[in-house]
């Protein structure tokens, strides 16, 4: 797996963010099983940057915590039998690889929401990964139906790598 992260903020990301990246990126794609290595690219960003993603993207006008931008349309969650048709689209040509897509995340929101939630900041970076690995995977949460599978992955991955709510 290929990892890509930039930092736009001023200061350097949470202590331990690669390694947390990767972790859950990887029990997410082996949970799902993704029959490919994968491209992710992480931005970690301020509530300004991701406001402005926002913005332009969504056309909302209001910082968030994460967003999601996949390289593939999944037309049903993880199904990559798809892809080798798609092959010379979904494909890195250099490594083979998946892309998956990018994940943008404010490290700023991110801090806010561990302290309402009660929780570390490390559980709450994990579970933001681990949603977006899921809408880059194909997942979404529009309907009730599907924000109840979500949910369930999200908390089955961060239980699978010991990740609580608990302030660790």
């Amino acid at each position: 797996m290929t990892l890509q992260i930039e930092n736009e903020t001023d200061t350097a990301p949470a202590e331990g963010f690669e390694e947390l990246a990767r972790s859950v990126c990887e029990r997410v794609l082996d949970t799902e099983k993704c029959p490919y290595e994968a491209e992710i690219s992480i931005t970690v960003t301020d509530n300004e940057g991701i406001r402005d993603l926002n913005r332009r993207f969504r056309e909302i006008d209001a910082p968030t915590d994460v967003l999601s931008f996949p390289m593939t349309d999944f037309p049903a969650p993880a199904a990559y039998d798809i892809l080798e048709d798609e092959a010379a689209d979904c494909f890195n040509p250099e490594t083979g690889e998946l892309l998956l897509g990018d994940i943008i995340i404010s490290e700023e929101r991110a801090r806010e929401q561990a302290e309402a939630y009660g929780h570390s900041l490390k559980r709450e970076l994990a579970f933001l990964m681990a949603h977006s690995m899921l809408h880059l995977l194909g997942y979404d949460h529009m309907q009730p139906e599907e924000a109840a599978v979500m949910e369930q992955k999200q908390e089955a991955v961060l239980q699978s790598l010991g990740i609580t709510r608990d302030r660790n």
